[in-house]
């Protein structure tokens, strides 16, 4: 993939490894168009890095959905790159019922629903353009899930198989299709969990990690890791049995 030149639409731009993915793309030469729910995030992005492009999106809302398509098609007809980032994750305990499920935000229809339906709605806008591309955020908990957070975990895993299917399907139009596996990475996700868990530390500031997926991206590495996530990708069934007792021995 070339990494510069290009037109880039970052869903949940404005913080975390949206925001690193956006500075990383600016730094080689893009256009970069951020979106997100919280229009004061996206104004501090954009004192920091006045060249970027905003756009108010909540990604979980059908028809602000199509409103972000049909905006980006208007004003940056030469979009050629989606990025799939914008997420959200929760602890959830079944064991209580579904009123955890049912009380907050829904992670199905942000992590899962979303980035399917955008694909749909912009493959055919991508579709003949150069360099054209996707790219998913998915997550190392899609192959070895966490108990404390089931949900999340479920949606990253389908992401995954999304990204595997759609790679494939999408061949013969050009588009290439790639997935990000993050480890966990010092951002705003889930401060909630994070918080009871206490002890919980992550030293993997996104920065880092974004270098090592301009790198994965360059070399059209399809699925990107870092760490302990390019064992996961790589890892038979039993290896990842092994992790995933070892992850939830505390459960």
């Amino acid at each position: 993939m070339d990494i510069s030149g290009n037109s880039i639409l970052i869903t949940g731009g404005a913080t975390g490894i949206g925001y690193a993915l956006a500075e990383a793309f600016l730094a080689e030469g893009n256009e970069v168009i951020i979106c997100g729910r919280r229009e004061e995030r996206l104004l501090e992005a954009k004192s920091k890095h006045p060249e970027l492009h905003i756009k108010v999106c909540d990604v979980a809302d059908a028809g602000e959905r199509r409103s972000l398509a049909e905006w980006i098609n208007v004003n940056h007809g030469g979009l050629n790159i989606l990025v799939n980032n914008a997420g959200i994750q929760r602890d959830i305990d079944f064991t209580e019922g579904i009123s955890g499920f049912m009380s907050g935000e829904n992670e199905i229809t942000i992590n899962l629903e979303a980035p399917i339906i955008l694909t749909g709605l912009f493959s055919p806008f991508l579709k003949g353009k150069k360099g054209a591309a996707i790219i998913n955020i998915s997550s190392g908990l899609g192959f070895v899930p966490a108990a404390k957070m089931p949900v999340y975990c479920a949606t990253k895993a389908g992401l995954h198989a999304f990204s595997m299917a759609i790679r494939h399907q999408l061949l013969k139009t050009g588009i290439k299709v790639f997935e990000v596996v993050p480890p966990a990475v010092d951002t705003e996700l889930n401060p909630e969990g994070r918080a009871r868990r206490g002890s919980f530390k992550v030293d993997l500031k996104p920065g880092e990690f974004v270098a090592a997926v301009m790198k994965g991206l360059k070399n059209d590495i399809y699925e990107i890791g870092y760490g302990m996530t390019e064992g996961h990708i790589r890892a038979s069934r039993e290896d990842l049995e092994r992790s995933f007792t070892q992850m939830n021995s505390r459960w």
